[in-house]
């Protein structure tokens, strides 16, 4: 049996992360995660209203009796929220898990969290970043490399570079991700220092996840070789599935046009327009290198399962052989 002691700091059945999702991580899909013995995560992005956000913490609480945390967002927005007024909410709460996710650790941030009781994570892609969040009192780093869907960063490391890196540089835990999908790089990821993984893809394309079947057909066709970083540019490298939008978001660059004309092909709005009606023609996913390994929709639970299983039969071969 695979378990390590950050695992049960956070009091989660399994050393896994659910990767918080902007727009896809509602209470019921939080609670299908926290229920099936991951750490799910909200969004705090998602909600421009703090009564909003309240209230899906406390939908939350009524769908499982599970940890689930809150991911706080640093990168640039149109509309900056006010992430203190989400950290007060979430001790009001009882939700006491909270992830940062950006470049540099909040500083404003750190002395709220710890008067509030609340274990921090902070999200970030290089060595340097994770040093200073443990110096500013983070609790666990958790790292990304290259391959990660989503934010990338501009360092270009990869999984299996960045993770021992990290673990070598610190002396709090780490997670790690990008590109974890099945069993066994889920125990790749762990054999490399990290106290817990962070699992993004392979959750989407689970049964649960409530994203239009067209977009999870899309996924489940595509390979290693269909996602690709774009807005580097822009100062806001993501790792998305190259459909036309962002294959035009690819050629602006190219060019050198700027956010101005970039922003309407990645805008939420249009991500939510392709997430609920299916039209593959607007918006953009953030997705992993990954997704060229998956294959079939299972539900949550069943996959959360068969990686443990997987893990724990390779980690027994090794042993053995």
């Amino acid at each position: 049996m695979i378990t390590t002691e950050l695992q049960s700091r956070l009091g989660i059945e399994y050393p896994i992360v659910g990767g918080a999702m902007m727009d896809i991580s509602t209470p019921q899909w939080v609670s299908t995660v926290a229920n099936a013995g991951a750490l799910g995560l909200h969004t705090s992005a998602t909600y421009k209203n703090y009564d909003d956000f309240r209230a899906a913490l406390r939908e939350t609480k009524e769908l499982t009796d599970r940890p689930f945390g809150v991911n706080i967002n640093l990168f640039p927005m149109m509309e900056k929220p006010d992430n203190s007024r989400f950290l007060e909410i979430m001790a009001e709460q009882g939700v006491l898990i909270a992830e940062t996710s950006g470049f540099a650790p909040p500083e404003d941030l750190a002395a709220q969290m710890k008067d509030l009781g609340i274990f921090w994570m902070h999200k970030c892609v290089g060595v340097r970043y994770a040093r200073k969040a443990e110096k500013v009192g983070a609790d666990a780093v958790t790292v990304v490399g290259y391959e990660n869907g989503g934010a990338t960063g501009n360092l270009n490391v990869t999984t299996l570079v960045l993770v021992p890196s990290t673990v070598d540089a610190v002396d709090i835990p780490v997670i790690g991700g990008g590109g974890v999908v099945d069993g066994r790089t889920l125990l790749a990821v762990l054999s490399l220092g990290a106290s817990a993984v962070i699992v993004g893809s392979r959750l989407m394309l689970s049964e649960e996840c409530p994203i239009h079947p067209n977009v999870k057909q899309a996924l489940l066709e595509a390979d290693e070789l269909q996602t690709d970083v774009i807005m580097r540019s822009v100062g806001f490298a993501h790792r998305v599935w190259m459909n036309d939008p962002c294959r035009q978001v690819a050629e602006i660059e190219a060019r050198g046009g700027g956010i101005d004309e970039v922003y309407p092909l990645v805008s939420g709005s249009a991500t939510r327009k392709m997430l609920a009606t299916g039209d593959l023609g607007v918006g953009s996913l953030s997705v992993s290198q990954g997704v060229g390994l998956i294959r079939e929709l299972k539900p949550v639970r069943q996959i959360l399962e068969d990686m443990m299983a997987e893990a724990e039969r390779m980690q027994s071969a090794l042993v053995g052989s």
